[in-house]
């Protein structure tokens, strides 16, 4: 049976920002993430990788001690263990799909 997840249905991530898991498995997952204007991730190290898709806004992706702006329409992958941070300095929202490969 074929049975999609909405932003409304999906459970939230467990942290204090506007996240929804969409799919999650043994290899992947599948994050909807919404930043408003001002509020970031902060800094961190994940033993994965990620992808990450840009729908709408811009943010600035900090990988290590490198900083790019990402712009709606783009993916850009991080390796595993590598120390980064999102954050929305714009004054609109901006929404990311994250892909965690395990």
């Amino acid at each position: 049976m074929i049975n999609p997840v909405t932003l409304t249905t999906a459970p939230r991530v467990p942290f204090n920002l506007d996240g929804r898991i969409m799919f999650t498995s043994s290899k992947v997952e599948l994050v909807h993430l919404t930043l408003n204007p001002g509020e970031m991730v902060p800094p961190h190290s994940n033993p994965f990788e990620v992808v990450f898709y840009l729908l709408e806004g811009e943010l600035e992706l900090t990988v290590e001690n490198e900083s790019v702006i990402l712009k709606p329409d783009s993916a850009t992958h991080v390796g595993t263990n590598k120390n980064r941070a999102l954050s929305n300095k714009s004054e609109n929202i901006a929404r990311v799909i994250v892909v965690k490969i395990f």
